[in-house]
């Protein structure tokens, strides 16, 4: 079982390292998660640029960041290193993960469902303002809610 430490000191120390060096490549920082996978643990590190991310990007990244992870030395136990793409149904997590994907189609889960038994919605992500959602439903029916009741808000970017 995978234990999340995605908000943690680690990768919020990581992300400020992490940062800059994107910059420098023409790439944005998506996200940092540390986790414990079984006996392992994972720095994995999601880039992006517009067009999308490939091979080398992922490769010049890994190899700019690093020595300065090793110099800063913020994580104690051993780890192994994976640099990736968010991938095309990525996770909108913060704040500026929405604000960026306003006008895209979206997929989300509720942690309850709705009167009709419903948890799954797609949709065009309509606004974000602190938490509150507003979601124009493929049936035209707009949904409005907080992200602390969702399961999950992934990109929808299958016809894109």
């Amino acid at each position: 079982m995978a234990s999340k430490s995605k908000g943690g000191s680690t990768a919020a120390a990581v992300s400020a390292i992490a940062e800059p060096i994107a910059e420098s490549l023409g790439l944005r920082l998506w996200d940092v998660c540390f986790l414990k996978e079984g006996a392992s643990w994972y720095l994995r590190i999601f880039i992006d640029k517009d067009g999308g991310v490939g091979i080398q990007d992922c490769e010049a990244f890994s190899r700019a960041i690093d020595g300065p992870l090793d110099d800063s030395d913020p994580i104690e136990q051993s780890y192994c290193l994976e640099v990736s793409s968010p991938g095309i149904e990525r996770e909108l997590t913060k704040p500026r993960h929405f604000t960026a994907c306003v006008g895209k189609k979206i997929k989300l889960r509720m942690i309850r469902p709705d009167d009709e038994g419903r948890r799954d919605f797609n949709g065009i992500l309509e606004s974000y303002d602190d938490g509150a959602i507003s979601v124009r439903l493929d049936c035209g029916a707009v949904l409005c809610f907080k992200k602390k009741e969702s399961a999950f808000i992934r990109l929808d970017d299958f016809d894109a």
